[in-house]
C-alpha cells in the first residue's frame, strides 16, 4: 500500500476556505517529512506528493544507482544488483524512484501523523479566523442565534464560525430566540485556552455609529462626520455631528424626513432615544445643545476645572436631568464637563434638590413611578406643581398627594 487516505484531513482544509493550497501542501509535507526523519534519520532523498483533490498522499524515495560494493550512503545510493531486481533496464548513474509503503512506518506512527496534521490544520483555521475578525473589529455583522445562555448568546456567522454576545454587551431590552438573525458590531477578539473567541456588542457607541453610516449616505460618503457618541444602552444616546459641506444640515440629514432615517435605528436599539446635535468648538453652545431637550436660561463656565453651572426654569430641570439622571450624565460624557443644574426662580438659583428615588423608603415605588411619568424626577419638581395640578395630571388621590408633599417639604426643612 503506497498511499494513505487523508480525505478527512483534507476535508478540514476544504472547510477552511481561506487556507490557500500552497500552505496546505507545505503543512502536509512538513508532517510527513518529520515521520521520514524519525524512521530514516533524514528526509533529503524523499519526495512527498500530495493529491488534494483525491485526498491521498504518496512518498517517493529517490536514490542513485552505483556499482555493487560502492554504496557509501544507503539513503542516497543503491547497488546496481538491487536496482536490477526492481527494473532490469536500469544502468549505473541513473536515478531510481521507489514508492514508500506508508504502512512500513507502523500504525502508531501513521495515527500520530494524522493527529499532528489535524492539529496543524486546526491551528491554521484559528489563525485565519483571528486575522479575519481582527480586520473586522468595529464592523457590523449579521449572525444567527444558535444557543441562548444566561450570561451570553452563541451565534454563528455565514461560515458557521462561533461568535459570542455577552449579556453585558446586550441592550437591557434585548430578547433573542434560537434561529433569529441579529446585528451587532465586532468588539474584540479574545484568546481563551489558545482558541479565538469573537466578542460582539450591541451596547457600544461603534454599533450606533455603524448603524448611522448604513442609514445616512452622507456619513458613508464622508460629507458628515460623527464627532462623538455617548450612550446609555436602551435608554438614551447623544450623537454630535458636523458637516464639511455648508449646504448640508447634518442633524436634518441624520434624522431624515419626518424621522425616516432615525426611526429604523431607534427600533434596532429597542426604542433608545437618540438626540442628534450639531458639534461646535464653542463650549457654552455645546453644553447647551448637549442638554437637549431642556432649554437653558444661563450658565457659568469654569474652563480650568472643566465645571459648568447651568440655570434653568423649574419646568426644564427634570428634562435636563432626565429619567434616572441619564440626560445630564450623557451631556457630561459628551462635553467632558462636570455639569451642575440649578433652578432659576425669579433670578435666584436653588442648588439643593433630591432625586425622588431617595424617598423610596417613605413613598411607595408605584407612586414615584407615577410622578416620574409626568416628568417629576426630583423633590422640587413635584413641589413646583400645585396639589390641584398633581391631582389633575396623575392618578393619585388628594390625600396621597398631601402626604407626599409633607414628606418632601419636611426634607427641605431639615436642610
Amino acid at each position: 500500500m503506497a498511499s494513505i487516505n487523508l480525505i478527512e484531513a483534507f476535508q478540514d482544509f476544504k472547510d477552511a476556505e481561506n487556507i490557500d493550497r500552497p500552505t496546505m501542501m507545505k503543512v502536509v509535507e512538513d508532517v510527513f517529512k518529520t515521520l521520514l526523519r524519525k524512521k530514516y534519520g533524514s528526509d533529503e532523498n524523499f519526495d512527498v506528493i500530495v493529491n488534494a483533490e483525491k485526498g491521498d498522499l504518496e512518498i517517493m524515495r529517490r536514490r542513485t544507482i552505483v556499482n555493487d560494493g560502492e554504496v557509501n550512503d544507503p539513503l542516497a545510493e543503491i547497488a546496481y544488483k538491487d536496482a536490477a531486481k526492481i527494473e532490469p533496464d536500469f544502468e549505473v548513474g541513473e536515478e531510481i524512484y521507489e514508492a514508500v509503503d506508508i504502512m512500513d512506518f507502523g500504525r502508531r506512527a501513521i495515527l500520530a501523523a494524522k493527529q499532528t496534521l489535524a492539529s496543524r490544520i486546526s491551528d491554521l483555521k484559528k489563525n485565519v479566523l483571528v486575522k479575519k475578525y481582527n480586520e473586522r473589529v468595529g464592523e457590523i455583522v449579521n449572525a444567527e442565534v444558535y444557543q441562548v445562555w444566561k450570561k451570553e448568546i452563541l451565534l454563528l456567522d455565514e461560515e458557521s464560525n462561533e461568535l459570542i454576545l455577552p449579556k453585558s454587551e446586550q441592550i437591557p431590552q434585548d430578547y433573542f430566540k434560537k434561529g433569529e438573525s441579529i446585528r451587532a458590531v465586532v468588539r474584540r477578539v479574545d484568546l481563551k485556552n489558545n482558541s479565538p473567541v469573537i466578542i460582539l456588542s450591541r451596547t457600544s457607541p461603534e454599533f450606533l455609529s455603524k448603524l448611522l453610516e448604513i442609514e445616512v449616505p452622507e456619513i458613508f460618503d464622508g460629507l458628515i462626520v460623527i464627532k462623538k457618541i455617548v450612550r446609555d444602552p436602551g435608554e438614551r444616546a447623544k450623537v454630535a455631528v458636523e458637516s464639511y459641506d455648508d449646504r448640508i444640515d447634518p442633524v436634518g440629514a441624520c434624522v431624515g424626513m419626518k424621522g425616516s432615517r432615525i426611526h429604523g435605528i431607534v427600533r434596532e436599539l429597542k426604542n433608545e432615544n437618540i438626540d442628534v446635535i450639531n458639534w461646535t468648538a464653542n463650549t457654552q453652545l455645546l453644553i447647551q445643545r448637549s442638554l437637549t431637550p431642556a432649554k437653558i436660561t444661563s450658565m457659568n463656565i469654569d474652563s480650568e476645572n472643566m465645571q459648568a453651572d447651568v440655570y434653568l426654569k423649574p419646568d426644564q430641570v427634570s428634562l435636563a436631568i432626565g429619567r434616572k439622571g441619564v440626560n445630564i450624565k450623557l451631556a457630561q460624557e459628551l462635553t467632558g464637563y462636570s455639569i451642575d443644574v440649578f433652578r432659576d426662580n425669579e433670578g435666584e438659583a436653588e442648588e439643593f434638590d433630591i432625586d425622588l428615588d431617595e424617598f423610596s423608603d417613605e413613598i411607595e415605588t408605584w407612586i414615584i413611578d407615577e410622578l416620574k411619568r409626568i416628568g417629576c424626577d426630583t423633590a422640587r419638581s413635584v413641589l413646583d406643581l400645585t396639589a390641584e395640578e398633581l391631582e389633575r395630571r396623575t392618578d393619585l388621590e388628594k390625600g396621597t398627594i398631601e402626604d407626599i408633599r409633607k414628606v418632601l417639604e419636611a426634607e427641605f426643612q431639615k436642610g
